[in-house]
């Protein structure tokens, strides 16, 4: 883990960005390069939702800080996330490594077609993006699928949290950003316990990788929503293909040696 200190602050760092600037927990990037550096699959899932913690509540404090956080939007998606990160945790540890790995992979793949929705989205009219749901149909949906994938893949869920705030609940997208970030923290903490039990999270790493992001999640909620849009989704669409290459390559990798 010493050799491996710096390149651990680094990918806590670019999470850190992330999380942010999109209002995810940077679990995308960190599963990918922790299983860069040898740890298995359950592992890099475990250990990331112990280092989301620390980002998400880095970047949430600020946001709170400077007025955008509205507590009560957190805790109602928050709740049906405390459930469902649950059974996440449960079947990824029941997942045979390549499997875990392709459905990591092909949840990236969605990620960049979830962010051409966004910003779809973002060229109508507030009014017109909303469907008719219940509300409360629509916030137990929304937390229930962000804790789901933070427990089964190691992410905060914000990937998905934003777009289906911005469908369901008619949320703006800064609105919907903030509060995306705020309710990881709730579906971080709650898959972090479950993996802890199952013994998975290394809390050395995940604490390095943490501290990383703490600092990254600082610089982007101040600095990076000034950058170009067409950059930053540049730059994150470019960067989610990489991953997904890389992480079906690994994933056929653990299929071989698993024969």
């Amino acid at each position: 883990m010493v050799n491996n200190f710096w390149i651990l602050v680094a990918s806590g760092l670019l999470s850190g960005l992330l999380a942010g600037l999109f209002g995810i927990g940077g679990g995308m990037v960190l599963v990918p390069l922790l299983i860069t550096l040898n740890y298995t699959p359950v592992q890099a899932v475990a250990t990331s939702s112990l280092a989301i913690i620390i980002t998400s509540i880095s970047g949430s404090w600020q946001n709170w800080r400077m007025g955008y956080l509205d507590l009560n939007r957190v805790i109602l998606l928050g709740f049906p996330a405390l459930i469902t990160a649950q059974i996440g945790v449960y079947i990824a540890t029941l997942l045979p490594d390549y499997l875990l790995l392709t459905y990591f992979g092909i949840l990236l793949i969605i990620n960049i077609f979830l962010g051409n929705f966004n910003h779809q989205l973002l060229g109508k009219k507030t009014s017109n993006n909303s469907l008719n749901f219940s509300v409360t149909i629509a916030r137990l949906a929304t937390g229930g699928t962000a804790g789901f994938l933070a427990g089964l893949f190691g992410i905060g869920g914000g990937a998905i949290m934003v777009p289906l705030q911005m469908l369901l609940l008619n949320e703006p997208i800064k609105i919907a950003i903030q509060t995306s970030l705020g309710v990881i923290v709730i579906t971080a903490i709650s898959s972090t316990i479950g993996h802890s039990i199952t013994g998975n999270v290394l809390f050395g790493v995940g604490l390095i990788v943490g501290v990383g992001g703490l600092i990254g999640a600082q610089i982007s909620t101040r600095f990076l929503p000034k950058l170009p849009d067409q950059v930053v989704r540049f730059c994150f669409y470019g960067l989610l293909t990489i991953l997904a290459i890389y992480t079906f390559w690994k994933a056929w990798n653990y299929y071989q040696w698993q024969l």
